[in-house]
């Protein structure tokens, strides 16, 4: 079992109505909020209406349009910018993960007087950043229990994984019932996106019973949960079940003492979103089992097989190979199900810059050092499988 240190700061606030407490949450934290948002969901089901209603006490500043995938230019530039010039003091991003990871760069940037690409690229440590609070309403991404958020520059088609302690919400409202509304592409991506998250975890050299087990019962949870809110999208338990298990799959208390695995599929991700501009948890899905299929090799057995028979509950009596075949299969059918599409011609990817993307994630991700060492060549090669 690997040295580690566990801290999480965040708060977080779950159940229906657990709004109301948003005033008291933000006083402490100044006056003067930036307010993010994506494209004008939340106005739509009357939660912005909510919002402002309960913030009218604070001098507030609106950022809208943050886009899945957030940009580096314009939205995280504008948001700096805004709160720069008018002095903001704390921010409540109010929306998916897109918007939260948005607005950590932003808390960032905010404080810094070089460009904010800086931080977001690890070339300076940020000193300090602007307090977050978040209200969730998509189930996906981890953000708002975790020290970081993804970012995307269009220009460079770079998109990079930003963390920093620093960067933690104060507090996360979790309330279930802002997940009914949401689609069943976005509920199946966001579910998609929870799961690699763990999977990312537990496909390592060093593990542990505890988190096994941990593990195990998260990817299980979501699979059971997503079915039922795909087919019934107001079940409050089998949504509030999903907010919570995505809330701690990427915040790791999964993986504690665990070695790491390189979160290899991520980076592989990461360059079809940041050419393509895809749905991050859609591009996860069809990576993932490609993936599984390419490193499937003597030493990497013994995982496959606990996944096997702990997550889809295959006959452990049955040869190893043959349980980590039922494995990759039982992977993908899951994820095929639920309706994402499974190659990425289905998402407008074609071979044209397959050995491009390649060589950027071989240049830039390291994987190299991964649980699982991938080459330039075998990253092509998953994703030409993918195809």
């Amino acid at each position: 079992m690997q040295n580690f240190t566990y801290h999480t700061p965040t708060k977080l606030i779950f159940g229906k109505d657990v709004i109301e407490k948003l005033p008291e949450t933000l006083k402490p934290l100044g006056h003067k909020i930036l307010l993010t948002y994506g494209g004008g969901s939340i106005k739509k089901n009357g939660l912005y209406d909510r919002v402002r209603d309960l913030l009218r006490d604070f001098e507030v500043y609106e950022l809208s349009g943050i886009a899945p995938n957030p940009k580096y230019n314009p939205s995280v530039l504008d948001g700096v910018r805004i709160c720069k010039e008018q002095g903001i003091e704390a921010i409540l991003a109010v929306g998916g993960g897109s918007v939260l990871d948005c607005s950590k760069a932003i808390a960032a940037g905010a404080l810094y007087d070089g460009e904010p690409w800086d931080l977001i690229s690890y070339r300076v440590k940020a000193r300090a950043a602007l307090p977050i609070v978040d209200i969730m309403t998509l189930s996906a991404t981890g953000s708002e229990y975790d020290p970081g958020g993804v970012i995307s520059r269009t220009e460079t088609n770079d998109k990079i994984g930003y963390m920093d302690d620093l960067l933690y919400p104060v507090a996360s409202f979790l309330d279930p019932t802002y997940t009914f509304t949401v689609s069943k592409k976005q509920t199946a991506a966001g579910t998609a996106d929870a799961i690699n998250h763990v999977m990312e975890q537990y496909f390592c050299a060093d593990a542990n019973l505890l988190s096994d087990g941990m593990c195990e019962a998260a990817v299980k949870s979501l699979m059971h949960n997503v079915r039922i809110a795909l087919e019934n999208p107001n079940d409050y338990d089998a949504r509030a079940q999903i907010m919570v298990t995505c809330a701690l799959a990427c915040n790791g208390i999964l993986s504690l003492g665990n070695s790491g695995s390189g979160w290899p599929c991520h980076g592989i991700e990461h360059a079809l979103s940041g050419y393509y501009d895809i749905t991050h948890g859609e591009g996860l899905a069809i990576i993932t089992p490609r993936w599984m299929k390419h490193i499937l090799n003597d030493r990497t057995l013994p995982r496959f097989v606990k996944f096997g028979v702990g997550v889809f509950g295959i006959d452990e009596t049955l040869p190893a190979y043959e349980i980590a075949e039922k494995t990759i299969d039982a992977t993908y059918r899951f994820f095929e199900s639920i309706g994402i599409p499974m190659h990425l011609r289905e998402v407008g990817i074609d071979d044209a810059r397959l050995s491009e993307m390649a060589h950027h994630i071989a240049t830039l991700e390291g994987l190299d050092t991964a649980y699982a060492p991938l080459t330039e060549a075998d990253i092509l090669s998953i994703l030409e499988a993918s195809l």
